[in-house]
């Protein structure tokens, strides 16, 4: 399936707000518009003021659109792994016709095979989320990808459900309508995060996922190319910078300007001699800090996150595959947590850094993700998800949606012609200038 065209993720975020647009063409992932805003109304990767998000998100999409130079209407968001379960689901249907002969399969069977297997009692406080394809089974014939256009009697189905609290996806998507725009698709975000930050050996031999964010942490074990369990730690990046705050008794925006600027993970990495003014309250002049004393701070806080996620891990034997554990979340970006992390749960570390140019950040890995992934399901993959919607003629959608993006890319590419003419008709000094600002960015 061509899946190029134009695609829009929107991560919310405890403590910021992304838009990622990004063309897919021939294979490449390009981005031609970022918007980042930080977020109000949430607490701990949960939405808690509607409001306030909405207006938050309205104003990172229209960043995103400045940039882009396109309307965005439609977005696919990512679903926090708050309380998710991940649950087997089987369903099977008979395709032939009354007389039990066997018919051409059609997107239709699979969508009522999906059907069967959605076929479930869930507790009212929780929703479907998504729901993936293993293999579908034709007359006995099993590890088959895809059935369409294959002859058969009997259709059978094997997947994977994702449940999740029904308050959290009700008001996720509530924000985005309220924002004005329609929600393409919900993905669980450390699907979405696994197919960016870990590599296709990494993601088939196992590893662990430790997404580190200013809300909460989720450390998330992937194996065969699905996610098999997920566990989310209340704490994160904002905590880091609570604990600032109250033992050097400055406010919280100090706090987070400091981090940034003079933190380190791991303590032995930081010098006594490298001292920092803070502002300190009910004190007329600011107070000298190590960087030492500093990281003090910040290790103890990542030490008791790392140290949880640890005696998880450790439960279900996770730390015994063969992918170690990848690190990403904006909270990684402190320098030392790589040793920190091998410390503590001595297995092989690796931290991951989008390299897309100006995203060079790991808070921006989620908002790539989302697109990234969109941008490598397949055509049975969203047959299937399309059967959450109660209407049949939403697999109809399908191939419009693709026609849709194609359209979507030719009239970027026309609304971008005369910029592109502009920059011809500078001079060779101006065109000399430009590139070397390109190349050293």
């Amino acid at each position: 399936m061509d899946n190029s065209g134009i695609y829009v993720g929107l991560d919310i975020g405890t403590t910021s707000i992304k838009v990622i647009v990004a063309e897919f063409v021939k294979g490449q992932l390009n981005v031609i518009g970022v918007g980042s805003e930080r977020s109000n109304g949430l607490s701990r990767g949960v939405i808690v003021d509607i409001d306030r998000a909405v207006f938050a998100i309205k104003k990172a999409v229209d960043q995103a659109e400045q940039k882009a130079n396109i309307q965005i209407s439609k977005v696919t968001i990512g679903i926090p792994a708050n309380l998710l379960e991940i649950v087997p689901c089987t369903g099977m249907i008979a395709v032939g016709d009354d007389s039990g002969n066997s018919k051409e399969i059609d997107s239709n069977d699979v969508f009522r095979v999906t059907k069967a297997a959605l076929i479930q009692k869930l507790p009212p406080e929780r929703d479907i989320i998504d729901v993936i394809p293993d293999e579908f089974i034709v007359d006995g014939f099993d590890g088959i990808k895809d059935p369409r256009g294959m002859v058969g009697v009997r259709l059978e189905m094997n997947g994977v459900l994702y449940t999740g609290p029904r308050t959290v996806l009700h008001n996720t998507i509530k924000c985005v309508q309220r924002a004005g725009l329609e929600v393409e698709d919900t993905i669980v975000a450390p699907l979405a995060l696994a197919t960016q930050a870990l590599s296709d050996g990494e993601q088939d031999f196992g590893a662990i996922l430790i997404d580190i964010g200013g809300g909460q942490t989720t450390a998330s074990v992937v194996h065969d190319h699905k996610l098999k369990y997920t566990y989310v730690d209340q704490e994160g990046g904002e905590f880091v910078t609570k604990d600032i705050s109250v033992v050097l008794n400055t406010s919280l925006e100090n706090a987070e300007k400091v981090k940034r600027n003079f933190g380190y993970a791991a303590s032995y990495l930081a010098s006594k001699d490298d001292v920092f003014p803070v502002e300190v309250v009910g004190k007329a002049e600011p107070i000298q800090v190590s960087g030492e004393y500093l990281s003090e701070i910040i290790e103890a806080r990542l030490t008791q996150i790392f140290l949880k996620l640890r005696d998880v891990l450790q439960g279900i034997d996770a730390l015994k595959l063969p992918g170690g554990i990848v690190i990403t979340g904006g909270v990684s970006a402190l320098p030392g947590v790589k040793e920190l992390a091998e410390d503590i749960f001595e297995t092989n570390i690796k931290l991951f850094i989008p390299q897309q140019m100006g995203l060079r950040h790991p808070s921006f890995t989620q908002a790539i993700g989302l697109v990234s992934y969109m941008t490598k399901q397949s055509e049975i993959e969203r047959v299937v998800k399309a059967s959450l919607s109660d209407n049949i003629a939403s697999v109809d959608k399908i191939d419009s949606l693709k026609e849709n993006r194609v359209q979507e890319k030719e009239e970027y590419n026309e609304s971008i012609k005369p910029k592109k003419q502009k920059i011809k008709k500078n001079n060779s000094l101006e065109g000399f200038k430009n590139f070397f600002n390109t190349f050293f960015d």
